[in-house]
């Protein structure tokens, strides 16, 4: 007889007595042979259900979704309460077009002083700088150079990355000739002085399952563009083109957004720039190294469970997770997840203002669904900037902050705390958060049935088998979910939302490391085939997830580097619409953060044609 646990509602959970307990993922960590015996094992008829089932009890999702009463009603789309303007902000037109967006954030942004500009030549460890958007366009404007002579020194790059070996590919549909007719066309505006935006002349890569025409989007797989043509670009990549960025191509990425590590056997897994043997972190792995490595100032990632955060963080780079419906799902292959959204990855958090700027807008369905507050920036430009940033309370799990593999990590995010507190007077009070081992059931339950749902029709006809033994891997657990744990994980979903909703009314934004762990080594043995390892996945997961279950803004910002070497990222999580106020949070961090920073071990600069 299997014992049935009853939830009680929501709104009678007593805090006072809520226990954090670590979790403990339960898995094999497996490669090379014993790897594919284990997928064969998986997928074989009755002994295949027998293990899924089993590894399913000993990690608690049967017990939760099978075996316990939710009062709750499910919610199938994250549903926000109203929320209270943000101070300090300018609104933006959602329906206007980017480029007007853009000319709105770059007054939002400090003064431009082109004396000061960043030297990223420099010989000093730390106290280095990317160069921003505003750089480029600086130096586009003076004739310093032009967008054709950056395009020379980026195809010059790509050749020298491409021909590494083992291949580790940052980009898996490039044409060089695509790259200078948009270079030269960039070119000739700048010459008759007529940019379209900011971000004419800017090198932008775009992930490999979000649209660019002509590119094939095959998700970093070998078979999936056979079931999808790609006719047009996406609705964000659209955005971006009509601003004049060069879009240079389809950055690699973890097969089908089924990992956290970057790893993809089908073309090659990208080491991380601060370290090569160690993984750029994923699903958006080629994103974040092409950005960490100075190749784009920007790239366009997708986030489903910490994809966009989770390489930014573990390459020293600024991941932006947006409000759900703020962004245009149109033309990737996640227009039918509820826990995914586009976001830029980015060298500065003023460079992820400026991409946000230029992306956003809902979909129409969305904007009916969602209700969206409008989309605003902080003014960073106002003298009540820091006034406004000392009125912030910030929220701290301080179990769960520190429930991290390293306290390298969990110190360097809390002095980051005690600065902001010093500086600006930020305060950070305590607050509790239940049932995290909840959540992670009902992401894992949410995005699995939802991206199936999308993958089905090709693995249905065979083409599933030419997956990497990864992606089988989660695609046989994924097929295990009935259509009754997709509605209990709904219903989890609304506990969840009421829990930080209620957490909000006290704090204006959540504090977290952005991962549990500082870039994990890749195995030998996982070059070829590719490996699972639960454990580590659980690790650079435990954090970011929450945002995605329930849809709410979230950011990373690299804060330092431990005692290897490997970059930290701290994360913020705001209310729902809320991006300026995580924003403006995030541009006073990398200030306090900035003197620490050093050139990744691989690094291109393609502005000044420094190529090592």
């Amino acid at each position: 007889m299997v014992k049935k646990q009853v939830m009680l509602p929501v709104n009678e959970v007593d805090l006072t007595t809520v226990k954090y307990v670590p979790e403990k993922v339960e898995a094999p960590h497996l490669t090379g042979f014993w790897f594919k015996l284990f997928v064969k094992l998986i997928e074989a008829p009755l002994i295949g259900s027998l293990i899924v089932s089993h590894l399913k009890q000993k990690n608690g999702i049967t017990e939760m979704v099978k075996n316990t009463v939710i009062p709750e009603v499910p919610m199938f789309i994250p549903e926000f309460p109203p929320q209270e303007p943000e101070p300090g902000v300018v609104c933006l037109e959602e329906e206007g077009k980017p480029q007007e967006r853009l000319d709105l954030a770059l007054k939002c942004l400090p003064h431009y002083d082109p004396s000061s500009r960043c030297s990223s030549d420099s010989e000093k460890p730390f106290q280095f700088r990317y160069w921003k958007i505003r750089d480029y366009g600086y130096a586009y404007r003076s004739k310093l150079t032009t967008p054709s002579m950056v395009a020379e020194h980026f195809i010059s790059a790509m050749e020298a990355v491409n021909n590494k070996q083992p291949s580790a590919p940052l980009l898996i549909s490039f044409d060089p000739n695509e790259v200078r007719r948009q270079a030269a066309a960039s070119t000739q505006r700048f010459l008759e002085a007529i940019p379209l935006s900011i971000l004419d002349g800017i090198f932008i890569a775009v992930k490999d399952d979000i649209d660019c025409y002509p590119h094939p989007s095959k998700g970093g797989s070998t078979w999936f563009h056979e079931v999808r043509q790609v006719k047009t670009d996406a609705v964000s990549v659209s955005r971006l083109r009509n601003s004049g960025a060069i879009l240079v191509g389809k950055a690699n990425m973890h097969e089908l957004g089924m990992g956290t590590t970057g790893n993809n056997p089908n073309y090659g897994t990208p080491g991380n720039p601060h370290n090569p043997k160690r993984y750029t972190g994923g699903s958006s792995s080629g994103p974040a190294a092409i950005v960490a490595s100075g190749l784009c100032s920007a790239a366009l990632g997708t986030d489903g469970g910490g994809s966009v955060r989770i390489p930014a963080s573990l390459c020293g780079v600024v991941g932006l997770q947006t409000t759900f419906g703020r962004t245009d799902l149109t033309g990737s292959l996640w227009e039918a997840v509820t826990v995914a959204i586009i976001g830029p990855i980015t060298a500065t958090v003023e460079d992820a203002v400026l991409m946000y700027a230029a992306i956003l807008g809902s979909s129409p369905a969305d904007r009916i669904a969602l209700n969206p507050s409008p989309p605003c920036l902080p003014d960073l430009s106002s003298n009540e900037s820091s006034n406004i940033l000392g009125s912030l309370t910030l929220g701290k799990y301080t179990k769960w902050f520190n429930d991290v593999s390293s306290t390298d990590i969990s110190d360097k995010c809390e002095d980051v705390l005690n600065q902001l507190f010093h500086l600006y007077g930020c305060k950070t009070t305590e607050i509790v958060i239940p049932e995290l081992r909840e959540l992670r059931t009902a992401h894992i339950v949410t995005f699995g049935s939802e991206s199936l749902c999308s993958w089905n029709p090709g693995c249905e006809d065979g083409k599933g088998g030419r997956s990497t033994y990864d992606t089988r891997t989660n695609l046989t657990l994924f097929r295990s979910f009935a259509a009754s744990d997709y509605v209990a994980a709904q219903r989890l979903r609304r506990r969840l939302m009421y829990y930080h909703m209620e957490v909000f009314k006290k704090v204006d934004v959540i504090v977290t490391p952005t991962t549990g762990m500082t870039a994990p080594e890749i195995p030998e043995g996982a070059l070829e085939v590719g490996e699972t390892n639960l454990p580590v996945t659980a690790s650079l997961m435990q954090f970011v997830i929450t945002a995605n279950v329930l849809g709410l803004p979230a950011i990373s910002i690299p804060i330092g580097y431990d005692k290897q070497g490997l970059p930290i990222g701290l994360q913020l999580i705001g209310r729902p619409w809320c991006e300026a106020s995580i924003l403006r949070l995030a541009t006073a961090i990398e200030e306090i953060s900035e003197e620490y920073r050093k050139k990744p071990v691989e690094f291109y600069d393609i502005l000044k044609g420094n190529l090592n």
